[in-house]
């Protein structure tokens, strides 16, 4: 995303499902600020580096990363198939990484002082008992300890780009069933009490809307009555 001001913004959303984000751009028309939607799949190495390339020739270089995108797989570790935990980890880890890497370069280069947020989970900091999810909650402790390595990295240079990890309990998305986990899985969550992308939305404002000397390292959501 590229800050104009204080009120509004250029935002990119990438996706492989670019209807998708042609959906959301009709909704926010008459809104504050501008939405592009950009195809890209964010396991692609290439494609990452080319939506990051045209984010600078048309719109400026960035100001704001939200690593956003993540997903699971009905697998486990016992007799689970290799490329599903590479499609986990392709995604939830090296696309992260490799988008994280892009954006800084920019700011880096344009002395912009941006935040980075990564979308992480709460099973980035407990590993709970749900069958089938075994290499998902390794994918987001990688994000847990990427998070602090950034810091650390960002501080070694004395840099004054944020990192900022959000870490979500169960949220109203189509996850479970883009993982492909079993309906007993989908019933059970569809028990559960659960946020809306929504309540994700605003603590991202949050930590975007703190001043320059403040970082919120980290941010754990939970709905109410949440068992986990």
């Amino acid at each position: 995303m590229q800050k104009t001001n204080e009120v509004q913004f250029q935002v990119v959303g990438l996706a492989r499902r670019k209807e998708k984000l042609d959906e959301l751009s009709k909704k926010l028309q008459n809104k504050p600020g501008k939405f592009y939607s950009l195809k890209a799949d964010v396991s692609n190495e290439k494609e990452i580096i080319e939506a990051f390339q045209w984010v600078k020739d048309n719109l400026g270089p960035v100001s704001i990363l939200i690593n956003n995108a993540g997903f699971s797989r009905n697998t486990n570790l016992i007799d689970g198939e290799t490329k599903d935990w590479k499609e986990i980890l392709d995604t939830n880890v090296l696309g992260l990484c490799i988008a994280t890497r892009e954006a800084i370069k920019q700011m880096r280069a344009n002395n912009i002082d941006g935040h980075i947020i990564h979308i992480n989970s709460i099973v980035g900091h407990i590993v709970p008992h749900i069958p089938n999810m075994n290499i998902y909650p390794a994918s987001k402790h990688a994000v847990t300890a990427l998070t602090e390595t950034l810091r650390q990295e960002l501080n070694s240079i004395g840099s004054k780009i944020k990192i900022t990890s959000i870490s979500p309990g169960g949220v109203n998305t189509e996850f479970v069933e883009a993982a492909g986990y079993a309906k007993s899985m989908k019933d059970l969550l569809d028990k559960a009490p659960l946020l809306a992308s929504e309540d994700i939305a605003d603590a991202i404002v949050y930590a975007l809307s703190t001043p320059p000397h403040v970082q919120i390292h980290e941010l754990t959501i939970k709905p109410v009555g949440e068992a986990v």
